[in-house]
């Protein structure tokens, strides 16, 4: 127990500082991208694995898979608010959004190959659908890293203690609560303007085509073999298909839709 309680409070605040250095380093469309790597939900599905049992890992891996389209709305959400809104009102209504996106998928129910191909049409149509914002020319704030660990550490807590009472669906939906995204972003939105905070957005949904493929592959492999092989050919497979991503959409120029007045 003692390894678990490290892995709650320890190993998710340190790859958000992490993330936040590389995002300072090369950009918010760099931190977005890293960001959507498993870093929050593997810790936590490990986690629900050491202390509810493989099968209920699995289920709630499918939950996490599934929950992407909920992120997805959150995301759009947030930057075509931001087009009129600040951080508190574009904040909102993304999670407005977000919990109602929650509810209609939980009622949804499909197969797991359905779903990663439900997934992954999301995904590709998600980037067509950002509002075309110019970047900004302000600074980033250089205040917030202290908070932003502290509320990776709290949802992993919440999770984790309430996984038994959630359910492993509703614990997978939960561990992808947007809480990265609510964090990066809205300090991104406050501190250096809605077009990085649309730039970490669009780099979040390049980032959820190897996160998808980590959830996919983790709930076949918990159900069939043991969980140090599963996990470990999870992140193999996630970390191969989140480089091919980044590598086929650097080039690219981003696609927007217009924003009337911009």
């Amino acid at each position: 127990m003692t390894a678990v309680l490290a892995l709650k409070l320890f190993l998710v605040p340190l790859l958000i500082w992490l993330v936040t250095l590389a995002g300072r380093r090369w950009g918010p469309g760099v931190a977005g991208w890293l960001s959507a790597f498993p870093i929050v939900a593997g810790p936590i599905l490990l986690t629900l694995t050491l202390e509810q049992g493989a099968s209920f890992a699995a289920s709630a891996a499918e939950g996490t898979l599934l929950a992407v389209v909920a992120i997805l709305v959150f995301s759009l959400a947030y930057a075509w608010a931001c087009v009129r809104y600040g951080v508190a009102g574009s904040m909102l209504l993304a999670l407005l959004a977000y919990g109602l996106a929650v509810g209609a998928l939980q009622a949804l129910r499909l197969p797991l190959g359905l779903a990663f191909a439900l997934v992954w049409c999301a995904l590709l149509l998600a980037g067509r659908l950002f509002p075309a914002v110019p970047a900004d020319g302000g600074g980033s704030r250089r205040k917030d890293l202290g908070w932003r660990m502290l509320a990776a550490a709290v949802l992993v807590l919440l999770v984790t203690a309430g996984a038994a009472h959630l359910g492993a669906r509703l614990s997978g939906f939960f561990a992808m609560f947007p809480v990265m995204s609510t964090v990066l972003v809205g300090f991104a939105h406050a501190g250096a303007g809605r077009g990085s905070a649309v730039a970490l957005l669009r780099g979040m949904v390049a980032g959820y085509f190897g996160f998808s493929v980590f959830c996919v592959t983790l709930a076949m492999q918990l159900r069939a073999g043991g969980v140090g092989a599963a996990f470990g050919l999870a992140l193999g497979c996630a970390l191969a298909v989140h480089l091919v991503a980044r590598r086929m959409l650097a080039g690219q120029a981003p696609v927007g839709l217009p924003v009337r007045g911009s």
